[in-house]
């Protein structure tokens, strides 16, 4: 018997797919529906309005152009609005409607192909994913600064930090339980799909929901940065770090959770961030399932070393390697994929 071996897509075919999602209007709705993420990037450029003024600007992956109107509204003089996908002719849209068409310039291309004269003063972008890098644009922000930006440019956001915390998910029980309770319900027993249940429940894909500040089980670890004004590609290939926890007291351990905030310029830089303790973003937390659940109790050590790298199959979509040990336990690992 053949087994087929799962495709891989070359780049060509991965930016578009990519691209294509980004003309559809429900993700745009998405983002700027999150208050928390657009007032950052709006408060955050006003703050720079003496930095920006009569500067020139690029913003990477425009998308419907508010950060590019967000930075002529400042008083940039000039603004590359940058977009892909179809979504740019909406941008244009957008420029008209507001009368910045004397300051905003849309460029329907990605911006490794785009055509830019001379330098800018400024790189905005919005580049961050799920988890930070799933589906993330920073290889092309890079691009965009090595190829554009002046020595000494800013680039909103300069700076992203990553944080993980051991986590208890009362979800996951209550679905577990729920195959107990059909004979109740129906009068047929279930109970034998719990296993099957819980291996799809806490599989290998890194899910993408809310945290609580109840399910944290010890203070988070901030486990990697990025400074965007020197990092390389190399240093986004392989984002690595360590950890360990001390449990706060008595409770199942289901998993770990990260998230990741973003540093802007200025003297009283803005700070956005996805953590479960402030308000929710679209980005919401991430999460690690262990295989099975693990009793910890006040103290339990858990130590720990954490990959993330863009999967092999497709550079846009995320791997994650974690490595483990709870209360002095064997080591474990467990590789999860976002996207594939």
């Amino acid at each position: 018997m053949a087994f087929s071996k799962k495709r891989r897509y070359d780049r060509t075919e991965q930016d578009n797919e990519y691209f294509q999602c980004y003309s559809d209007i429900t993700v745009h709705e998405e983002m700027l529906s999150d208050t928390v993420r657009t007032h950052a990037y709006r408060v955050a450029i006003a703050r720079n309005r003496n930095a920006l003024l009569g500067k020139t600007v690029l913003d990477v992956g425009a998308g419907t152009g508010i950060l590019s109107v967000f930075c002529a509204q400042a008083g940039a003089s000039k603004v590359y609005a940058v977009e892909a996908s179809a979504v740019s002719q909406l941008a244009r849209e957008v420029v008209k409607e507001n009368k910045l068409e004397g300051q905003v310039e849309v460029i329907n291309s990605p911006v490794e192909s785009a055509e830019i004269s001379g330098q800018v003063d400024a790189i905005v972008s919005e580049w961050m994913g799920y988890g930070l890098m799933y589906e993330s644009m920073l290889s092309s922000v890079l691009f965009a600064r090595d190829k554009w930006l002046k020595p000494g440019g800013l680039i909103f956001p300069y700076c992203a930090n990553m944080f993980i915390a051991p986590i208890n998910d009362t979800t996951v029980e209550s679905r577990l339980d729920f195959w107990s309770d059909v004979k109740d319900m129906y009068g047929v027993d279930m109970t034998c799909v719990q296993s099957f249940a819980k291996k799809c429940i806490m599989g290998n894909d890194l899910t993408v929901c809310s945290v609580y500040l109840e399910h944290i089980l010890s203070h988070p670890v901030n486990f990697a940065s990025l400074d965007l004004r020197s990092a390389t590609l190399d240093d986004i290939a392989n984002i690595t770090g360590s950890f360990t926890f001390c449990c706060y007291g008595s409770s199942l351990m289901h998993g770990f959770a990260i998230w990741f905030s973003v540093e802007f310029p200025g003297e009283n830089g803005i700070i956005l961030s996805t953590s479960p303790y402030g308000e929710e973003t679209h980005w919401k937390q991430t999460i690690l399932y262990l295989d099975e659940e693990v009793q910890v109790e006040q103290d339990t050590q858990v130590k720990g070393d954490i990959k993330m790298s863009p999967s092999e199959n497709n550079p846009r979509h995320l791997s994650v390697t974690i490595n483990y040990s709870i209360g002095g336990g064997i080591s474990r690992t467990k590789i999860f994929q976002m996207g594939n």
